[in-house]
């Protein structure tokens, strides 16, 4: 395969948290944020879309347009930015398991469009996942803004990765951080 960025998503409002800077929260001593730039290693450059944070040396910064427009608008910002990679990989920034590891098998297993990990109830995990960065750009809508991630990945081939040691895991609510720590 060819180059790959990494676009991380990290600017939601974290309404099930009391507005709290989910990305920040620690996980058995690292942040979530921390966990999903560290499973980019292998990605150059690493974009991650949300208010910059210190601590990220070697990150790109940027803001989805308008701020709180949503994953789509975050997507369509991360990849104004991520340059000329043939792969891209789009992750969201409260995964509390993630790894390079993760990165590599979705990478291996690109073979249309793209490829997501798939959790253990089945469900597609639309920000885990690499894929293909021209086919990405030519399924984003000209006002990203209040679209639905499954209507743009929705569009595209995917390979399914199954899960492997609760990677999939995000942390939504005050439960899931326990859960996960």
């Amino acid at each position: 395969m060819g180059k790959l960025a990494g676009i991380v998503l990290a600017g939601g409002a974290a309404r099930r948290m009391s507005g709290v800077d989910k990305p920040m929260l620690e996980v058995r001593g690292r942040s979530l944020l921390r966990r999903s730039v560290d499973a980019l290693a292998a990605a150059s450059p690493v974009v991650v879309v949300g208010p910059e944070r210190d601590g990220f040396p070697g990150v790109r910064w940027t803001r989805e347009d308008p701020p709180g427009g949503g994953p789509v608008a975050a997507l369509a910002a991360g990849l104004a930015v991520a340059g000329d990679a043939e792969l891209v990989a789009v992750l969201a920034g409260d995964l509390a398991a993630v790894t390079p590891s993760t990165v590599e098998r979705l990478v291996a297993a690109v073979e249309a469009d793209g490829a997501v990990v798939v959790d253990a109830g089945g469900r597609r995990q639309w920000l885990l996942g690499v894929w293909r960065t021209a086919r990405l750009r030519s399924v984003l809508p000209a006002g990203p803004a209040g679209v639905s991630l499954r209507s743009v990945f929705g569009a595209l081939r995917v390979a399914e990765v199954p899960e492997r040691d609760g990677e999939a895991a995000d942390v939504d609510t005050p439960e899931d951080r326990l859960r996960h720590s």
